[in-house]
């Protein structure tokens, strides 16, 4: 199980970074990069990016509450590791292929990872 929490906690803190980012950041030199957004667009799209951040920020708690709770919590991760994936799809279809690999690969990862481990712990 202690795999499995150590990729949950990543894919966790991935997106916990995709909050900050886009909450906080969206409009800063880096955070235009990181998205490759000239100025204008990122004042034009900043309150979107600050709600999206929110979300990903929805993400991060069930994420923690699921790793908080142990072997009780793997119906909680597997929740919000499928709503990750599912949101990594779209995103991947609609805005980037990059998202596929940066946001769903790794909760595929700690999904599978966790639906090996848990039913021996």
């Amino acid at each position: 199980m202690h795999y499995a929490q150590i990729l949950v906690a990543i894919v966790a803190l991935l997106h916990l970074t995709f909050l900050v980012l886009e909450m906080f950041m969206w409009t800063s030199p880096i955070g235009r990069k990181v998205f490759g957004m000239s100025k204008e667009k990122a004042e034009i799209t900043r309150v979107l990016a600050a709600n999206q951040g929110l979300y990903n920020g929805f993400l991060v708690a069930g994420l923690v509450w699921g790793l908080l709770l142990g072997n009780a919590g793997v119906p909680v991760m597997i929740f919000f590791l499928s709503c990750v994936i599912i949101a990594g799809f779209y995103g991947a279809a609609t805005v980037s292929r990059k998202i596929l690999w940066v946001q769903a690969a790794p909760a595929i990862v700690a999904l599978v990872v966790l639906g090996v481990v848990a039913p021996f712990s």
